[in-house]
Protein backbone atom coordinates (compact mmCIF):
# COMPACT_ATOMS: atom_id res chain seq x y z
CA UNK A 1 0.00 0.00 0.00
CA UNK A 2 1.35 3.41 -0.93
CA UNK A 3 0.03 6.92 -1.44
CA UNK A 4 0.97 10.08 -3.30
CA UNK A 5 0.60 13.13 -1.04
CA UNK A 6 1.14 16.86 -1.30
CA UNK A 7 3.42 18.29 1.36
CA UNK A 8 4.97 21.77 1.20
CA UNK A 9 3.65 22.18 -2.38
CA UNK A 10 5.56 19.09 -3.55
CA UNK A 11 4.40 15.56 -4.22
CA UNK A 12 5.87 12.57 -2.43
CA UNK A 13 5.28 8.82 -2.64
CA UNK A 14 4.84 7.50 0.91
CA UNK A 15 4.61 3.93 2.15
CA UNK A 16 3.88 2.60 5.62
CA UNK A 17 7.00 1.80 7.59
CA UNK A 18 9.46 3.46 5.19
CA UNK A 19 11.33 6.65 6.14
CA UNK A 20 11.56 9.44 3.56
CA UNK A 21 13.27 12.81 3.28
CA UNK A 22 10.96 15.79 2.62
CA UNK A 23 11.59 19.52 2.53
CA UNK A 24 12.07 21.00 5.98
CA UNK A 25 8.92 21.08 8.12
CA UNK A 26 8.21 23.19 11.18
CA UNK A 27 8.21 20.19 13.49
CA UNK A 28 10.60 18.89 16.11
CA UNK A 29 11.97 15.41 16.56
CA UNK A 30 9.42 12.79 17.73
CA UNK A 31 6.47 15.04 16.83
CA UNK A 32 3.38 13.47 15.28
CA UNK A 33 2.12 15.06 12.05
CA UNK A 34 -1.06 14.37 10.11
CA UNK A 35 -1.04 14.59 6.32
CA UNK A 36 -4.53 14.98 4.84
CA UNK A 37 -3.70 16.11 1.29
CA UNK A 38 -3.74 12.66 -0.29
CA UNK A 39 -3.82 12.70 -4.10
CA UNK A 40 -3.70 8.95 -4.80
CA UNK A 41 -4.04 5.82 -2.69
CA UNK A 42 -3.14 2.34 -3.91
CA UNK A 43 -4.29 -0.63 -1.87
CA UNK A 44 -3.59 -4.25 -2.80
CA UNK A 45 -7.15 -5.30 -1.98
CA UNK A 46 -9.25 -2.39 -3.21
CA UNK A 47 -7.16 -1.05 -6.08
CA UNK A 48 -6.43 2.59 -6.82
CA UNK A 49 -8.33 5.65 -5.56
CA UNK A 50 -7.67 8.98 -7.24
CA UNK A 51 -8.71 12.28 -5.66
CA UNK A 52 -10.21 15.34 -7.32
CA UNK A 53 -7.84 16.91 -6.22
CA UNK A 54 -7.72 15.18 -2.78
CA UNK A 55 -9.28 12.00 -1.42
CA UNK A 56 -11.73 12.84 1.36
CA UNK A 57 -11.45 10.98 4.65
CA UNK A 58 -7.93 9.62 4.14
CA UNK A 59 -5.18 10.73 6.52
CA UNK A 60 -1.61 9.65 7.09
CA UNK A 61 -0.07 9.70 10.54
CA UNK A 62 3.69 10.24 10.47
CA UNK A 63 6.44 10.66 13.03
CA UNK A 64 9.30 13.13 12.61
CA UNK A 65 12.65 11.36 12.96
CA UNK A 66 14.77 14.50 12.75
CA UNK A 67 16.11 17.36 10.64
CA UNK A 68 19.22 16.87 8.52
CA UNK A 69 21.23 18.79 5.94
CA UNK A 70 21.69 17.49 2.43
CA UNK A 71 24.80 17.47 0.30
CA UNK A 72 26.23 20.76 -0.89
CA UNK A 73 24.79 22.18 -4.10
CA UNK A 74 27.15 24.43 -6.04
CA UNK A 75 26.07 27.07 -8.55
CA UNK A 76 28.66 28.58 -10.88
CA UNK A 77 27.93 31.72 -12.90
CA UNK A 78 30.16 32.65 -15.81
CA UNK A 79 30.13 35.25 -18.58
CA UNK A 80 32.67 34.78 -21.31
CA UNK A 81 35.14 37.54 -22.13
CA UNK A 82 33.90 39.69 -19.22
CA UNK A 83 36.07 38.33 -16.38
CA UNK A 84 32.93 37.43 -14.44
CA UNK A 85 32.88 34.26 -12.33
CA UNK A 86 30.83 33.56 -9.20
CA UNK A 87 30.56 30.37 -7.17
CA UNK A 88 27.69 30.01 -4.72
CA UNK A 89 27.01 26.98 -2.53
CA UNK A 90 24.24 25.92 -0.21
CA UNK A 91 23.12 22.87 1.74
CA UNK A 92 19.36 22.23 1.63
CA UNK A 93 17.64 21.19 4.86
CA UNK A 94 15.40 18.15 5.00
CA UNK A 95 13.09 16.52 7.52
CA UNK A 96 13.10 12.74 7.82
CA UNK A 97 9.63 11.32 8.48
CA UNK A 98 8.26 7.82 8.99
CA UNK A 99 4.67 7.01 7.99
CA UNK A 100 3.17 4.94 10.77
CA UNK A 101 -0.42 4.52 9.64
CA UNK A 102 -2.76 5.24 6.74
CA UNK A 103 -6.29 5.85 8.03
CA UNK A 104 -9.55 5.85 6.13
CA UNK A 105 -8.34 3.96 3.12
CA UNK A 106 -11.05 1.30 3.35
Amino acid sequence: MYSIVELNNRQYKLEEGKPILVDKLDAKENDEIVIDKVLLLRDDKEGVKIGTPYIKGVKLKAKVLGNIKGTKVRVFKYKRRKDYRRTIGSRPEYTKILVEKIEGGK
